[in-house]
């Protein structure tokens, strides 16, 4: 059994943490940006294949205090880095550190590598190494003097699924997006729409998430090449992951005033193989009532633009006013929007939101609104 650690940009912890306990794994600890849980070589593949919402899969391999490099040496060297790296392993070391009295990131990667070759020459009894054969790339983390090891088991993020062919200006991550869908209790039957789609990414996590298809099924990864984990357990998950995408019926509407976007949104999704039930279509957010689907009760979730000039704040201030008049003439439908706007409540709807949540677009803090419509 293993200690992993799902790494997760901050504010989605918690959504994160649910998914691992849905995987059916033990959480041993939250904390910002990480959630630890224990499980095994399966474990790895399925977290992988499965996460929507964290950014990497980590191997715990061992964390002890250091304070000085002869720490740092001895305590790294001290784990049997034989039973994961094989002789041809190409193992790389990255590090960060705060707070810490080694503080010098080359000093410190340096002395990692040296102790994880010392402890590898004597294990294998020889003086080089290939490095031919899979990737391992160890990170140290120096948090006040504590050094915690892990090795990345999913190598590429995991917001790279795979079905990003075509892409716009600022595009969300696919890890956010999943998170917003998942924030909003999507449930698939129930219609969605995003009025400020760009290339698509929240309709087509809300697709993926409603015809449960698992978010790294079209991509590999890091750990795919290692001894640790048989081919077979790679097989065998993969396989169930595509027994387990299931047809149900799912009504998003995706559309953009930038027909560049729509078109990039369309190409997208058909990558991603949910084009067939996503309607694309270029429209005026203010034109979204003539465009929505025919349903009574719905959801909207949109990340619109973010302006930072006097014309542009107008634009989106007619947006806000656009969709505070549709979820009135539309009192069934609930509205889902990721903004920096402080005032974001006061121009949507004119009253507190029913949640919110601070979270982060890359590096732009942001609130999530969530005002719920009437109940079915």
């Amino acid at each position: 059994m293993f200690e992993l650690i799902a790494t997760a940009t901050f504010g989605l912890e918690a959504v994160v943490r649910r998914e691992i306990e849905g995987l059916g794994y033990e959480i041993l600890k939250t904390e910002d940006g990480k959630v630890t849980f224990a499980g095994d070589e399966r474990a790895i593949v399925r977290s992988n294949l499965w996460l929507r919402c964290a950014d990497r899969v980590l191997l715990k391999v061992c964390e002890f205090e250091a304070q000085t490099f002869e720490d740092l040496f001895q305590g790294i060297k001290g784990f049997a880095w034989e039973d994961i790296i094989p002789a041809d392993g190409k193992f790389t070391v990255t590090c960060s550190t705060v707070k810490s009295k080694l503080h010098n990131p080359p000093a410190i990667q340096s002395v990692s590598k040296k102790a994880i070759v010392e402890r590898m020459s004597a294990a294998y009894g020889i003086k080089q190494f290939p490095e031919t054969g899979a990737e391992y790339t160890v990170k140290v983390t120096l948090l006040k003097d504590r050094a915690t090891v892990t090795v990345d088991t999913s190598g590429t993020g995991l917001h790279k699924r795979g079905y990003r062919v075509s892409s716009v200006d600022a595009p969300m991550k696919e890890t956010l997006a999943a998170a917003l869908v998942l924030l909003s209790f999507y449930r698939p039957g129930r219609a969605l729409a995003d009025p400020c789609c760009g290339s698509g990414t929240i309709p087509i996590e809300a697709a993926m998430i409603g015809m449960n298809i698992a978010p790294g099924l079209s991509r590999n990864f890091a750990a795919e090449g290692w001894e640790l984990i048989p081919q077979e357990v790679w097989k065998e998950e993969r396989s169930r992951a595509f027994a387990s995408i299931q047809q149900l019926p799912v009504h998003i509407l995706a559309t953009d005033i930038d027909p560049k976007a729509v078109a990039a949104a369309r190409e997208n999704a058909a990558e991603a193989g949910v084009d067939m039930c996503i309607r694309f279509q270029r429209a005026d957010v203010k034109d979204l009532g003539v465009s929505a689907l025919a349903d009574e009760h719905g959801m909207i979730i949109t990340n619109p633009p973010y302006g930072e000039r006097i014309g542009e704040q107008e634009e989106i201030d007619g947006l806000f006013k656009a969709l505070r008049r549709f979820c009135r003439e539309h009192p069934g439908w609930s509205l889902f929007v990721i903004t920096p706007d402080k005032d974001a409540e006061k121009k949507l709807m004119g009253r507190r939101a029913n949640r919110r949540r601070k979270l982060y677009n890359g590096s732009i803090e942001t609130t999530y609104y969530q005002f719920h419509g009437e109940k079915s």
